[in-house]
């Protein structure tokens, strides 16, 4: 496989990256208007709350060797998955989860995101 080729396999592009947070941020605003004790208002907020989402995993990957996706190590990752959801919202303005807001979310990400791989959490 040549350089291309693994690029576009793995969504490598620009394009890509960008309409990965694009649907990330969809993802959010969908939660927030499902899930009680969750909420988001505006897209650009969600798209900067699922900037942050991200960067937040790929620390915890990088520092604890951990994949904290929901449904990535069962228990551990959806409680790390939802402390994460919980802790964003001091980070990010018009952004506010109760501690229900963020297990309920991280479970219903993680089913939209097995429908819809994003890979932002």
């Amino acid at each position: 496989m040549n350089n291309d080729e693994t690029r576009r396999s793995t969504g490598g592009s620009v394009v890509g990256f960008i309409i990965r947070f694009v649907v990330a941020a969809i993802v959010l605003l969908v939660t927030s208007w499902i899930v009680p004790g969750f909420s988001i208002r505006g897209f650009w907020t969600a798209l900067i709350a699922a900037l942050i989402i991200s960067a937040a995993d790929y620390f915890i990957g990088m520092i604890f060797n951990f994949d904290a996706s929901p449904f990535g190590r069962g228990l551990s990752g959806f409680i790390v998955s939802a402390a994460i959801i919980y802790i964003t919202q001091y980070f990010v303005g018009n952004m506010a989860v109760s501690i229900w807001g963020a297990l309920i979310g991280a479970l219903v990400i993680g089913l939209i995101d097995m429908l819809l791989p994003t890979r932002f959490m």
